[in-house]
């Protein structure tokens, strides 16, 4: 048992991989104002509409998690994943290519993507920050793989090309990966306490009793806050690096992979911390990362490469760290028996988190067309944070 089960991690963490190709937009961005002669804010309609449907859909999925297997759900998703994908190849315009790409493509997002970390912690509820920031490490390493191969893509066979292929691609490779996934039977759990003892599940609410506490309204407004901050600097990396710091899109994606990384170790890194010491601590440190890294960005002009790079490291590694403190946070504060369900809830702050994150900062930018004041309320969005995450008690 112990040694399948961290198979599933490794199968996980490969799905998880594939779906975090949403956050190579950046890669994508560019290409698609050329094609179609859109500013930044449309262009930030299919990035921030796929964010907000994929989050959406984890939360409509989790009430059908223990109903139906790992596999049949994950099927389900790459369908309309694979759809999504392959209709945005002959999109005629940035509205429908937001349909396409962001509503369907984005809905088939949500549905695997609660999977894989639903069956993690139910394998590993003694260690589950560390098994769930594991699997979130495919989903933020993904960069590093589909950012240069669908630039690639974009080269060879253009923007609109890009999409077909990597549709049909996605709908091949995630069936097979998702097979051999199941859920933990009775035997296997029964095994597990005999070896680990006993889980406590004195503090198991459901989600009616969840929504009435003061924890839930913390973790929600952080969460929302983190997600906000990490999707709208993600989604403007290469217009920060090319027209900020005046550095060539082939260097931006290059350091793509950096900041991949960074977002990759940034969950199994939160997900510990969050385990070692506390939801409320691991916040903090996050946001305090976060300061940092946006003054970093404040005092860069052109041609700092070198604080572009420490900058939005620090960003990308504390967005993967948010997608870490979430799921930990909701199984700690609230329990194992009602999980997939809880956490379906807390991740619609993800949603809401990118409608705002990603229309402000682009309506930002095109209005002042300064990137320092993207800085500043990154900064005012941090000290907010910091306050809410003061209200956060032990349970």
């Amino acid at each position: 048992m112990s040694k399948l089960r961290w198979a599933y991690v490794v199968l996980g963490a490969i799905i998880m991989m594939c779906l975090g190709s949403v956050y190579s937009w950046s890669v994508f961005r560019l290409p698609v104002e050329k094609f179609f002669d859109v500013g930044v804010t449309l262009s930030g309609l299919p990035y921030m509409t796929v964010l907000a449907f994929y989050a959406g859909f984890v939360f409509l999925t989790g009430r059908f998690m223990d109903k139906y297997s790992p596999r049949i759900i994950i099927f389900a998703g790459t369908a309309l994943l694979a759809i999504g994908w392959i209709l945005s190849a002959f999109a005629p315009n940035i509205f429908i290519l937001t349909i396409t790409y962001g509503m369907i493509g984005g809905a088939g997002i949500g549905i695997v993507y609660g999977t894989p970390i639903a069956v993690a912690a139910k394998w590993f509820p003694e260690k589950k920050g560390l098994a769930v920031g594991l699997v979130l490490v495919g989903f933020g390493l993904s960069p590093l793989v589909t950012a240069p191969l669908a630039r690639n893509i974009i080269e060879s066979f253009g923007i609109m090309q890009s999409f077909l292929i990597l549709g049909i691609a996605f709908g091949i490779i995630l069936p097979i990966l998702s097979f051999p996934l199941k859920n933990p039977s009775k035997s296997d759990i029964a095994m597990h306490e005999e070896i680990h003892g006993t889980t406590d599940c004195t503090n198991d609410l459901n989600t009616a009793q969840m929504l009435k506490t003061r924890n839930f309204r913390a973790l929600y407004g952080n969460f929302m806050i983190g997600a906000m901050i990490g999707l709208m600097l993600i989604g403007m990396t290469s217009n920060v690096g090319i027209g900020m710091i005046k550095l060539s899109p082939i260097s931006v994606t290059l350091y793509m992979a950096v900041f991949a990384i960074s977002n990759g170790i940034g969950r199994p890194v939160f997900g510990w911390l969050t385990d070692k010491l506390s939801p409320k601590k691991a916040m903090l440190i996050s946001y305090c990362l976060i300061i940092v890294a946006a003054l970093l960005m404040l005092i860069a002009r052109e041609g700092s490469a070198a604080l572009f790079v420490v900058a939005f490291s620090l960003f990308w590694f504390n967005l993967g760290g948010w997608m870490a403190i979430a799921p930990t946070s909701t199984h700690d504060m609230f329990g194992t028996k009602y999980y997939s369900q809880n956490f379906g809830v807390v991740f619609t702050a993800y949603s809401v988190g990118a409608i705002i994150g990603v229309f402000a900062s682009g309506l930002l930018m095109d209005i002042l067309q300064n990137y320092s004041y993207l800085f500043y309320s990154v900064i005012a969005l941090c000290l907010i944070g910091i306050f809410l995450s003061k209200r956060i008690h032990k349970n």
